[in-house]
C-alpha cells in the first residue's frame, strides 16, 4: 500500500472548513425532510389503497390489486408509526440525560 501525503493542509489547531460551513445542514436535507417525506409516503401508500378500494367496490377493480395496495399501506403505516415511536423514545432518552 503506497500512502501519498496530501499537500497543503491546514496548520495543526485549525480547521478544514469554516465552523459555520460544518454546522449548516447538508443539501440532502435533515431529519426533519426525511420524516416528513416518510409521512407524505405512508399518506400517498393509503390514498392509494383507499382507491383501489373504492375501485373494487364500484366493480372497476380486481380483488387482488384491492388487497395488493391494502397490504402496501399496513407495512407504510406500520414502518412510519414505529419510527415515530422510536423517535419519541429516543427524545425522551435525550431530554432525560443528566448535564
Amino acid at each position: 500500500m503506497t500512502v501519498t501525503p496530501l499537500t497543503g493542509t491546514s496548520a495543526a489547531g485549525e480547521l478544514d472548513a469554516p465552523l459555520g460551513a460544518t454546522l449548516a445542514p447538508s443539501a440532502g436535507g435533515n431529519f426533519a425532510n426525511a420524516v416528513l417525506d416518510a409521512l407524505q409516503t405512508a399518506a400517498v401508500a393509503l390514498d392509494r389503497a383507499d382507491g383501489a378500494e373504492r375501485a373494487f367496490a364500484s366493480g372497476r377493480g380486481g380483488l387482488q390489486e384491492m388487497v395488493l395496495e391494502r397490504a402496501q399501506a399496513d407495512v407504510t403505516l406500520s414502518v412510519a408509526s414505529t419510527a415515530a415511536s422510536r423517535v419519541s423514545q429516543a427524545l425522551g432518552t435525550i431530554l432525560g440525560m443528566q448535564v
